[in-house]
């Protein structure tokens, strides 16, 4: 890799995050020195304070970035990838979602669009549901734990991808030349319904689950009744329509491409995170 900082540390920002975290780990089993950056980190990182970037990217080389998470994130993607391409930073790889091209809505792609217009050699993932999903998420979890996926998937599936692999190919692209000016879009090696996904879950864990499809009016309420604002629910729920109507069915191979062998199943992962007692005893 070109770099001015040849020898400056990989900045992960995002890194108490659900990719964060296992992109921190990969890198540092790699040998890599890393800075995990986040609001509570001892370096912080917030990407509405500006005054907090110049400790975190200072002497960096690289940067994998999970954005600002709500309606201001291609404005502040647009402001920081400028400010680190000034000081040097010469890759900057971004964590976004094979849905977005596919939904009929271009602002879904602007923080993307932000970060290939910055003068950076860029990188863009794109990953689909991610399996931990089921052990880390309130929206997939706790319905698990309480016995009853009640979702408005249809008999829809997606091809859940393991956060592990996702870690596994940002630590590749930092890292390594050749993947710049690329997007990536990531998946596991087949689809998985919600129903097979209940199943699956209950015969590792002993403990009864089952799969309920609802309509999306249905699901928008329950949501909205635990607390949640109406807008949130209904763009998940219309999330889980993309589910529901095939949009998410097809298999990605960024994952074979970038690692140099085939995505973890879901079958494997329902097996070590039941093992790890992700749903309890």
């Amino acid at each position: 890799m070109e770099r001015g900082n040849e020898h400056g540390p990989l900045l992960v920002i995002g890194s108490t995050g659900k990719t964060g975290r296992r992109v921190t780990a990969e890198l540092r089993r790699l040998g890599e020195s890393v800075r995990a950056l986040a609001r509570s980190t001892p370096t912080p990182f917030d990407w509405f304070d500006e005054s907090t970037w110049e400790e975190a990217v200072s002497g960096a080389r690289a940067a994998y970035l999970v954005d600002a998470q709500d309606e201001h994130a291609s404005e502040r993607m647009r402001a920081f990838a400028s400010y680190a391409v000034e000081r040097d930073v010469k890759r900057l790889v971004l964590l976004s979602a094979r849905g977005w091209e596919a939904s009929g809505e271009p602002g879904l792609l602007a923080t993307e669009k932000a970060l290939k217009e910055s003068g950076a050699a860029w990188t863009i993932l794109r990953p689909t549901w991610f399996m931990q999903g089921f052990t880390e998420d309130g929206i997939l979890r706790d319905p698990v734990l309480a016995g009853e996926l009640r979702l408005p998937c249809g008999e829809g599936a997606t091809p859940f991808v393991d956060a592990e692999d996702i870690a596994a190919v940002a630590a590749a692209v930092l890292t390594h030349d050749g993947h710049e000016g690329r997007t990536y879009a990531l998946s596991g090696p087949r689809a998985v319904g919600m129903r097979e996904a209940a199943d699956m879950i209950a015969k590792e864990t002993g403990r009864p689950v089952r799969y309920v499809p609802v309509s999306e009016e249905s699901y928008v309420a329950g949501l909205v009744a635990q607390g949640a604002a109406p807008e949130q629910a209904r763009f998940v729920a219309k999330l889980f329509g993309w589910v529901r109507d095939g949009e998410d069915a097809h298999l990605s191979d960024g994952v074979q491409r970038v690692l140099g062998r085939p995505p973890r199943d879901f079958s494997e992962f329902v097996r070590r995170a039941a093992d790890a007692g992700a749903w309890g005893p």
